[in-house]
């Protein structure tokens, strides 16, 4: 299987999504189009990945809507798509919901609740990354999977083959590093979980975060 992986930003790779690529013995494809402008075609994607990053679906540049196009095509082929954080963001804006400010900027780690039981042997509370402060209304076509404390519309589940999270089960420690001290003014400006870098690398990264993000991706690769 062919993986395509659409990454945004340096610090906000694919991290464990890699892992399971590579422990299922699948090819990947990491594309970055923020900086090159380069896009996968839907011929040659039988997985799309959507990572997170700095910029907002209701931007108005060309590639975040030749992003969607590309999402549009894989909905309408029934092809898995994952999406973390602005990833998410892009397939509901795709499918015509809106992206604005979250009740609550999160930036940092905290529980969340599973809210559907399409997907099995999902716990009912982890602990996730958290790095936004906007959010996603979920489509009326899909289930709502997760929420917190402090945001409802945490990931959604869609035809079986579609997932979008709000927040993060895919970086490893070393991402988690990689991302607070590249990124780490953003924890210190009106963040509701008033976590600073130091305190969310100190937290380390929960062992059961891989299995779920592994359950995940094998969820929508076999449906």
């Amino acid at each position: 299987m062919r993986i395509n992986v659409l990454q945004h930003t340096p610090n906000e790779g694919p991290g464990m999504i890699q892992e399971w690529s590579q422990d299922h013995g699948h090819e990947m494809y990491i594309y970055h189009p923020y900086q090159f402008g380069n896009l996968p075609t839907a011929d040659e994607t039988d997985m799309l990945i959507i990572l997170g990053g700095p910029m907002s679906p209701n931007d108005d540049l060309t590639w975040i809507k030749q992003e969607r196009v590309l999402i549009q095509q894989l909905i309408e082929a029934h092809k898995p798509i994952f999406g973390a954080c602005y990833g998410a963001q892009q397939i509901a804006k795709t499918l015509g919901y809106a992206i604005k400010t979250a009740p609550h900027k999160e930036v940092g780690w905290a529980p969340v609740y599973l809210k559907s039981d399409i997907i099995p042997n999902i716990p009912e509370k982890l602990t996730a990354l958290h790095w936004h402060e906007e959010m996603f209304e979920v489509p009326e076509q899909a289930d709502l999977l997760f929420s917190s404390d402090l945001v409802k519309n945490q990931g959604f589940v869609m035809n079986g083959n579609v997932i979008g999270l709000q927040f993060h089960f895919e970086p490893t420690a070393d991402n988690v590093r990689e991302i607070a001290v590249n990124d780490d003014q953003y924890p210190l400006d009106h963040n509701d979980l008033h976590q600073n870098g130091k305190e969310i690398i100190q937290h380390g990264v929960p062992a059961e975060n891989k299995r779920v993000m592994y359950q995940l991706l094998e969820f929508i690769a076999n449906n």
